[in-house]
């Protein structure tokens, strides 16, 4: 069993929710005003009620874990973690419907999002996995991950080569959430018959609350779940809108801010719990949760764009423009990459630092043209990376039917 830091008292658990719950005060006490505030103060306010209700949801989901181990609770805690995420989106999309001009932003935060969690949060995990084992005078190595991740890379293979059909035909298409949907739920029915064989040791909060007896553990847990969220979701249309202004009244692109600010706040509890895995010599688990955040919103948050829209009084597709459908080309090129990257189930320094430097190039050569390129790129990079790592594919391949080689577990 791994050696954890020990939990901290009750009171001091309750005193650290009680903080987060304060976070989230002001947002909710403006909110349930109708207090309107400029566009500044909106974002700080709003988008700290965001954090701090994210903050709540991953305590509740990792306490959640006591009553429910395994991969199928991994894969929650990461739904969980980027409910923000999802709020935000679904809110630029549901606008959309009557304002065409929120159909960018929608597309704009999508992609950002998803751009970072690999980009971004990958090399984070690599990085804080090295920097652990110098801290503990271990050897370096890559970050390895568990057999049964073979139905993550799988299942995100295919839905990167579905998303291609989303810049060809100029939309996300009213079947995308009739494909992506039902995909991310044969996923969840995957994963949940996984077991990864040792169950992680909860730290802090989570642990002392997963010491409470099971029926107040439970409570507790959906109080934790259902405050959180409300919260969420209250914040989002405030929090987005605030965005928005404040780009505009600062002179910023607009699209760039919303493609990157707004999912940099509402990706920031995953990233962080992911590097203090990482940290806490289980960059596993880490790079786990971050893969397992990638095949949800490449597939469920995808496919519910579509649906936000038409709810929201627009049709039954999502437009995109020749600015957003280069964008949706990058990050579905980036995601092939990435599949292309984990397909032997280890993630060495070389490879993080590749991720990283191409992420970080569209920043410095911002044209769209330049976004073309980039995709290229992506693409002859992750095919020139198969020719050493084909041998691999016939096990993905069988992941997707459950079949998981070297997994004693399944």
């Amino acid at each position: 069993m791994r050696e954890s830091a020990a939990p901290p008292s009750l009171p001091a658990s309750t005193a650290r929710i009680a903080a987060a719950c304060a976070g989230a005060a002001p947002a909710v006490v403006v909110r349930l005003s109708g207090t309107e505030l400029s566009p500044g103060p909106a974002v700080a306010v709003f988008g700290l009620g965001v954090l701090s209700a994210a903050l709540l949801l991953m305590w509740a989901a990792e306490t959640a874990r006591a009553d429910m181990a395994g991969a199928l609770a991994l894969a929650l805690l990461a739904f969980i973690a980027v409910l923000p995420e999802y709020a935000v989106d679904l809110y630029f999309a549901y606008t959309a419907g009557s304002d065409p001009s929120y159909a960018a932003y929608a597309a704009a935060n999508m992609t950002g999002a998803n751009r970072l969690l690999v980009g971004v949060g990958w090399p984070l995990v690599a990085l804080a996995a090295a920097l652990s084992r110098r801290r503990r005078g271990a050897a370096p190595g890559p970050v390895v991950l568990e057999p049964h991740r073979r139905i993550d890379v799988a299942f995100l293979a295919v839905a990167a080569v579905v998303a291609f059909v989303m810049p060809l035909t100029r939309e996300i298409g009213w079947y995308v959430p009739v494909v992506l949907i039902p995909w991310y739920g044969y996923y969840l029915y995957r994963i949940g018959k996984c077991s990864s064989g040792e169950m992680e040791e909860l730290v802090g909060v989570p642990a002392r609350l997963a010491e409470l007896p099971r029926a107040r553990r439970r409570a507790t847990t959906a109080v934790l779940f259902a405050g959180a969220a409300a919260v969420v979701f209250a914040c989002a249309e405030p929090f987005a809108n605030g965005l928005v202004e404040a780009g505009a009244s600062l002179g910023i692109d607009r699209f760039v801010l919303v493609q990157w600010l707004a999912p940099l706040a509402s990706e920031a509890p995953e990233l962080i719990v992911a590097v203090v895995f990482a940290w806490r010599a289980r960059a596993g688990d880490g790079l786990g949760a971050l893969l397992s955040s990638k095949v949800n919103q490449w597939t469920l948050l995808v496919g519910c764009l579509p649906l936000a829209h038409a709810l929201g009084g627009g049709g039954a597709a999502l437009p995109l423009v020749t600015r957003q459908v280069d964008e949706v080309a990058l990050t579905a090129a980036q995601t092939v990459l990435a599949v292309v990257v984990l397909l032997d189930l280890r993630f060495v320094r070389w490879e993080a630092a590749a991720l990283f430097v191409l992420f970080a190039v569209q920043f410095a050569l911002p044209g769209e043209h330049a976004r073309e390129v980039l995709t290229y790129v992506y693409l002859g990079l992750a095919a020139l990376l198969l020719t050493t790592r084909i041998r691999y594919l016939p096990a993905a391949g069988r992941a997707l039917g459950g079949r998981i080689e070297g997994d004693p577990h399944y």
